[in-house]
């Protein structure tokens, strides 16, 4: 199995990789940071603190928190994260196309067994 794992570096901080998209998903689909975390099997402190690296590293926040209410507190994802995630799965993407003519000729010299190897971004 072939994988590619991008991960965007500012400074020291990794500002976006495969698990802070995960997250971000995750987030955009329950409105809930807690739900989220636990949908990705991670603490609710993980969690926060990959959100509080990722708010850091972006020039506008890519998730803000909603007050509680009758219909209680939670978390969004912004315009900007939502934007972010997409960019990330279109780099995805583009790396795999990209890569698919070189992937043909490496997979033709592996030994494997099964239904084959496979390009998985």
């Amino acid at each position: 199995m072939l994988k590619a794992r991008f991960r965007v570096v500012v400074g020291e901080k990794i500002a976006l990789g495969p698990g802070k998209v995960e997250l971000l998903t995750a987030l955009a689909e329950t409105g809930s940071l807690s739900r989220a975390a636990e949908r990705l099997g991670m603490s609710y402190m993980r969690a926060w603190n990959l959100v509080r690296t990722m708010n850091a590293c972006f020039r506008e926040p890519l998730v803000t928190s909603i007050r509680g209410g009758r219909k209680g507190g939670g978390m969004k994802v912004s315009e900007a994260g939502l934007r972010v995630i997409a960019l990330y799965q279109k780099i995805e993407q583009a790396a795999l196309e990209a890569s698919a003519p070189s992937w043909e000729e490496l997979n033709e010299l592996l030994a494997f067994q099964g239904s084959g190897p496979k390009l998985i971004l």
